[in-house]
C-alpha cells in the first residue's frame, strides 16, 4: 500500500522501496513480535517483559530513519504540488469521516495488546483472535473478499508458512544436539575467558549478530542462539530483556540486507526493482537503524525503562 502511495506523491520508486525495506524491520521489534515470543519460548523470559523492552528502542530507531528521511527529502526536494494535493483529498474527508471508516480495522491491535497486557490472552491466544477478528470485519464491515475466497488464501498461507516451520523444526532439534554436546558450557566458558565486562561482550555479540542476520533467518537464529549465549552474558550483568532486545535488533537489520534480505526481495518484488538495486538505497536507513542500534546496546535504560 505504501509505495504507490508515495509514488503517488511524487517519490522516488527505488527510493521509497528501500525506506520500507528497511522500516520493516520496526515490525519485529515494536510488540506484537513473532522474534520476541520465539526468544521467550527458548529462553524462558516473560514475554511481556519482552514487548514492553521493544517499545523505546524500536520508537528511537523509527526516529532515526525519519531524521535521515527528512533530510534525504530536503536535499532532493518534493513535489509540493502533488503532495498537496493528496493531503486536500484527505482534509476534504475530514478527521471523523476518516476514523470512521478505519476505526474497525484499528480496533484490530487494541484488541491484541489489550488482551496480551491485561493478561486476559496468551500472545498465541490473542494471534488466533486477532486472525478470526480480521475475517469477520473483512466478510461483514468492508466487504473486501468473499467466503470462496478464503480457502485460496488460506492455501497461500500454508505455502508462505510451511517452510518456516520445517525449519523451526530443525533449527529445535539442532539447538538439542548441541545441548547434548554440551556447546552452551564450552560457549559460555569461552566469553567468560575472553570478555570481562558485559559491553565488551555485547559488541562482540552485536557484531557476530549482524552477520548472521545476512545469512540468516531470524526465527532459527533467535531459536539456536539464545539459549547458548544467554547464561554467558547473563553470568556478566546483562538483563535477558536487554540482551533479547539487542539480539532481534540485530536480526531485524538482516532482514533488509544482502543477500538474504527478506525485505529487500519483497520491496523488490512489489517495485519491479531488482532487490540489489533497493539494497543501494537501502544502506542509509540501515546505517540510521545502526547507530541507534549500538546506543540501544550501551544504554540498557531504553529496553528496561518500561519494566
Amino acid at each position: 500500500m505504501t509505495i504507490p502511495f508515495l509514488v503517488e506523491m511524487g517519490y522516488d520508486k527505488v527510493w521509497a522501496a528501500g525506506m520500507i525495506a528497511t522500516s520493516g524491520g520496526l515490525g519485529v521489534i515494536i510488540p506484537p513480535s513473532i522474534p520476541f515470543v520465539l526468544y521467550s519460548l527458548a529462553t524462558g523470559v516473560s514475554t511481556g517483559a519482552l514487548f514492553l523492552g521493544g517499545v523505546l528502542p524500536g520508537i528511537a530507531i523509527g526516529l532515526g530513519m525519519m531524521v535521515y528521511a527528512v533530510w534525504y527529502c530536503k536535499k532532493h526536494g518534493e513535489d509540493k504540488e502533488k503532495i498537496n494535493a493528496k493531503m486536500k483529498e484527505l482534509r476534504d474527508k475530514g478527521l471523523f469521516n476518516l476514523f470512521k471508516e478505519s476505526f474497525w480495522a484499528l480496533l484490530s491491535p487494541v484488541i491484541v495488546l489489550g488482551g496480551i497486557y491485561s493478561g486476559y490472552v496468551t500472545p498465541t491466544e490473542a494471534a488466533c483472535i486477532s486472525v478470526f477478528y480480521s475475517l469477520f470485519v473483512s466478510l461483514v464491515v468492508y466487504k473486501t473478499f468473499t467466503v470462496k475466497e478464503i480457502i485460496p488464501f488460506l492455501a497461500k498461507a500454508v505455502r508462505t508458512y510451511a517452510p518456516l516451520c520445517f525449519v523451526l523444526a530443525f533449527a529445535i532439534a539442532f539447538g538439542r544436539v548441541l545441548a547434548l554436546a554440551k556447546a552452551p558450557i564450552i560457549i559460555e566458558k569461552f566469553i567468560l575467558d575472553n570478555f570481562s565486562t558485559g559491553v565488551s561482550v555485547l559488541t562482540a555479540v552485536v557484531i557476530v549478530f549482524l552477520l548472521l542476520g545476512m545469512v540468516m533467518d531470524t526465527g532459527p537464529a533467535i531459536v539456536i542462539l539464545a539459549p547458548i549465549l544467554l547464561p554467558a552474558v547473563q553470568a556478566l550483568g546483562v538483563h535477558p530483556v536487554h540482551f533479547g532486545v539487542i539480539m532481534v535488533c540485530c536480526l531485524s537489520i538482516g532482514l533488509a540486507t544482502p543477500p538474504f534480505g527478506l525485505d529487500l526481495f519483497v520491496a523488490g518484488t512489489l517495485s519491479d526493482t531488482p532487490p540489489m538495486i533497493v539494497a543501494k538505497k537501502a544502506i542509509p536507513f540501515i546505517i540510521a537503524f545502526g547507530i541507534v542500534l549500538f546506543v540501544i546496546t550501551y544504554v540498557p535504560w531504553l529496553s528496561l525503562a518500561l519494566l
